[in-house]
């Protein structure tokens, strides 16, 4: 094992199956002579050259679309937003085509893509990019969805998101590109859909992802003190969910609580909810709880901003109300 940063992991991620394969190629804002926005592309370019690593102008919908067309020719692209927040200028392209080429060519094309970039807040980056969008693109047949929260996740899933022959929605976050972690020195792949176990408990389900999930790991540590056992599951892909994980672990614990960083209306935790009264009801020993931002777009102020998102006291508290504390 190697200890490497997110970001880094991104980058091996990408490299290692632009080695492997050439029909991939990365375009988007500031890839190529700036190293990428974050320095997830770091190297990339003097390694590939111009033809594969790609500086895009700043017009989302249009290099969305010419990337999907190239996967029609063979190609296998990965597209870079400098946040989720601008995909929204080229989200026609994503819902209209990408997620519906293969249904609606009868099978005759399939859309091997991934979209990839930061979602969710970074600070102080204004509401218009401060926004968690998963759900919206996993409210669409025919996408994929993954929102890592460390980097093995990152790598692992990144590359099958690549090899596979379908559109994947790949959400990193700002602020974990300089986070830690172990990742093995060969290939592996982390498989698309399966849910992590990233810790053990018997009183209450956790079950977060991406950036957000690092305070249910302070609440579950705080938790722990006072004799309290936290089984945390990290999604690691939100579409195709793995309802089995969820369902499972409920059944032993019989307390749900669900930490999102995203509006409370229509969410993922909103779909997992719905999930388990409906498969696990009669396990229940408490109504299911979530946690989410606040039903405002976000603040500016750091006061306010702070009050906004999900915190681990949050979580610590929905704990305590689950098991009647």
């Amino acid at each position: 094992m190697k200890t490497i940063q997110f970001r880094e992991a991104i980058c091996e991620a990408m490299s290692e199956e632009m080695r492997r394969d050439e029909s991939i190629y990365l375009m988007g804002e500031e890839v190529a002579e700036y190293n990428g926005a974050y320095k997830a592309s770091k190297g990339m370019l003097d390694e590939f050259g111009a033809k594969r690593v790609i500086d895009t102008p700043i017009a989302e919908l249009g290099f969305a679309g010419i990337a999907i067309g190239s996967t029609m020719t063979g190609n296998r692209p990965i597209v870079e937003y400098m946040t989720f927040n601008f995909s929204l200028v080229g989200i026609d392209q994503i819902i209209n085509n990408a997620a519906k080429i293969r249904q609606m060519s009868g099978g005759q094309f399939k859309c091997p893509i991934v979209f990839r970039g930061p979602t969710g807040s970074a600070g102080q980056l204004g509401a218009t990019h401060s926004q968690a969008f998963e759900n919206w693109f996993a409210n669409t047949p025919g996408l994929k969805v993954i929102v890592p929260s460390n980097p093995y996740d990152a790598k692992g899933l990144l590359k099958a998101a690549i090899r596979d022959d379908d559109p994947v929605i790949f959400m990193e976050s700002e602020q974990m590109y300089g986070d830690k972690g172990e990742v093995p020195e060969g290939e592996y792949i982390v498989p698309i859909g399966v849910a992590d176990i990233k810790r053990e408990g018997t009183d209450v389900t956790i079950v977060s992802f991406g950036k957000i999930i690092k305070e249910a790991y302070k609440a579950a540590d705080e938790l722990e003190k006072e004799g309290i056992s936290c089984e945390i599951i990290d999604l690691r892909t939100v579409r195709p969910l793995d309802r089995k994980a969820i369902v499972e672990s409920v059944k032993k614990t019989n307390r749900l609580v669900i930490l999102e960083e995203a509006w409370p209306f229509g969410n993922v935790a909103t779909e997992i909810t719905y999930l388990v009264q409906s498969e696990a009801f009669d396990y229940l020993d408490a109504p299911i709880i979530k946690i989410n931002t606040a039903d405002t777009p976000a603040p500016y102020s750091p006061v306010l901003l702070e009050e906004w998102l999900p915190n681990k006291d949050e979580v610590v508290k929905a704990v305590k109300k689950v098991l009647y504390k």
